[in-house]
């Protein structure tokens, strides 16, 4: 397989040149016109994937943060190491007891994906529950990841067996608030507004949440993390089983376990890569790590995709997360197009392969960022975004029907954030519309 993948990519190689055919110069005016690009560092790809070669590069071969762009890798690798489900649990049988492992599985009473089967295979076990905990080779906390991008985008704890997502769910249909899971009712304490702002925070290291006394606003809905511990997984599972659940330390996963599967593998990659997921794509190089070497050695898993896939491109990458929001991650657009060409080989029908990708103008977080053109979307590209970056990489159709691959990263820049992602929109309707 892996030999397989390093001789399809040296042919493509060999034939992917660039070409600036068709006129390309009047595509470089658009880059030399531009009154923004020139104000910070960016780089571009463009790849005709029908004709196999380069169109159009500009610093092409130069390193970029691509903050969530680098999910594209996540779902690369998710499509390499998970068959058709993702595995909920592992487990084993040993006379009156059912032993059980996580797989750091991100859907396990998830409020949008949850499946129900490994709740209801647990729930109905006549045998008595042991739960086994297990280490993890790296922090919750990833190496490079920003404080205030953690805690902007409200990145839940990554665990060996989320449940909730990790996070407390409130909802104010009433005057009162409801919580999910109700457990952290007793954690809610309640605080004197100094204004009208209703407001639900939890207090820093600690599960308590601060609610303000102000009028709950007319169909509320909030989520935050809570801090995730095995106790605390263990308390929470018991609560909405009803039934006991033993912990058993130290207990070496034997050879003989079975595995519980609960979603569909495709349902959890589009549902990180159109909103931009960071909990379930930390949580997919878990599961992955854990269906390659049988533990959670997420550091190992990226160490072996450089081997065996990633050395073989053009330029050389560093990742350090699977979600994008380390600023220690670095690509170059020629390195992701060349990921995008690997996954079509993954996923060759169009339709399908775009389903991951955010559709301009219909879906996910290009939804208000194209226009349809002839009523028809033709971006479907991850985007990427944290301070000073922003970019996007995916595949384009133009008006005559022809497939582009392309990589677009926006770093260093000063401006909003809202003026830059409005220029590649720009350039790429531009692409659309005049090849």
């Amino acid at each position: 397989m892996k030999t397989t993948f390093k001789v399809y990519l040296i042919i493509a190689l060999l034939f992917a040149k660039v070409s600036y055919g068709q006129d390309f110069s009047i595509l470089e005016d658009q880059f030399n016109s531009s009154v923004i690009l020139p104000n910070y560092h960016y780089g571009f790809s463009l790849y005709d994937m029908d004709n196999d070669k380069y169109v159009f590069n500009i610093r092409e071969n130069q390193h970029f943060t691509p903050a969530s762009n680098t999910k594209v890798y996540t779902l690369f690798a998710s499509l390499k190491h998970i068959s058709d489900s993702i595995p909920g649990i592992q487990y084993v049988e040993r006379g009156d007891s059912l032993l059980f492992w996580g797989t750091g599985d991100p859907t396990f009473l998830h409020h949008k994906l949850d499946s129900h089967i490994v709740f209801d295979f647990l729930k109905n076990s006549n045998k008595k529950l042991f739960y086994v905990p297990q280490e993890s080779s790296e922090p919750a906390y990833r190496n490079g990841w920003s404080i205030e991008d953690y805690e902007e985008y409200y990145q839940p704890d990554i665990a060996t067996f989320p449940i909730y997502g990790n996070v407390v769910s409130f909802d104010g249909g009433t005057d009162k608030i409801k919580t999910i899971p109700s457990y952290f009712d007793n954690y809610l304490r309640y605080k004197d507004h100094k204004n009208n702002n209703f407001s639900i925070n939890r207090k820093h290291n600690t599960n308590n949440f601060e609610i303000s006394t102000a009028q709950i606003p007319k169909d509320y809905k909030s989520s935050k993390p809570f801090i995730w511990s095995d106790s605390l997984f263990v308390t929470l599972l018991q609560d909405t089983l009803k039934k006991q659940v033993n912990v058993l330390m130290n207990y070496a996963k034997p050879e003989d376990t079975k595995v519980v599967y609960s979603v569909p593998r495709n349902v959890v990659l589009r549902e990180m890569m159109l909103p931009s997921d960071n909990y379930l794509a930390e949580h997919l190089t878990m599961i992955i790590s854990n269906i390659k070497y049988n533990g959670f050695y997420t550091d190992s898993l990226r160490r072996d995709m450089q081997k065996d896939y990633y050395q073989y491109f053009q330029d050389s990458v560093i990742l350090r997360d699977g979600s994008g929001l380390s600023t220690y991650n670095k690509i170059t657009p020629r390195h992701m197009v060349e990921l995008l060409l690997a996954i079509e080989k993954e996923v060759p029908d169009d339709d399908k392969r775009y389903l991951f990708f955010p559709a301009g103008g219909v879906d996910g977080t290009l939804r208000t960022a194209y226009q349809l053109d002839e009523g028809n979307p033709f971006v479907w590209a991850k985007t990427g975004t944290i301070n000073a970056v922003h970019c996007q990489s995916g595949y384009i159709v133009t008006r005559s029907g022809r497939r582009l691959a392309f990589s677009f990263l926006n770093n260093n820049y000063t401006v909003p954030t809202a003026a830059v992602r409005k220029e590649m929109v720009r350039i790429m309707t531009f692409i659309r519309q005049n090849y």
